[in-house]
């Protein structure tokens, strides 16, 4: 049997640290679905095509035989269930994150009984690095260079950097 798992999130934009749990995920399971989640809370800085398009450019060197990129909307743990994933793969940078998650683990458990919540702790050199913060270093100009993959960095500048004089 196939062992499918979800990596969920709003990969806006997406970082080193989301790949480096992509690729961690992606040696524990068969099928990794990467699941670009529409976050109606969220303002989004690129659409979610451009989100889709941007973690296609930055896994191209993994191998694309485990990976699937999709976009979703909606309840993850109906999501899961379509799809026939038995996990859900987080990666957790810090305690603040896993109050959160271990919630949002527990809320899934209750609708999918058949559904894991797998926990994966941050590399140390990510443990700081967050969507938000990337954000907002290149909106003042920063070098988020150490932040994103190299194959996707100037559209990301591009996008966020708007306004910044003599960047």
């Amino acid at each position: 049997m196939k062992r499918t798992a979800i990596c969920p999130g709003s990969f806006d934009p997406v970082t080193m640290g989301h790949l480096d749990i992509i690729r961690r995920a992606a040696k524990m399971f068969d099928h990794v679905i990467v699941a670009v989640l529409v976050n109606p809370s969220k303002q989004p800085s690129f659409t979610l095509e451009e989100r889709i398009s941007l973690l296609n450019r930055a896994t191209a060197g993994m191998d694309q035989g485990i990976l699937e990129i999709v976009g979703f909307d909606g309840l993850l743990a109906d999501y899961a269930k379509q799809r026939e994933a038995t996990a859900i793969v987080k990666g957790l940078r810090a305690v603040s994150d896993f109050e959160y998650e271990f919630q949002m683990a527990l809320t899934n458990k209750k609708l999918n009984p058949q559904l894991e919540t797998v926990f994966l702790t941050t590399s140390a050199e990510n443990m700081y690095l967050s969507s938000s913060i990337v954000k907002q270093v290149a909106q003042f100009g920063g070098d988020i260079s150490n932040f994103v993959p190299e194959c996707i960095h100037d559209d990301i500048r591009e996008r966020l950097c708007k306004g910044v004089e003599g960047k």
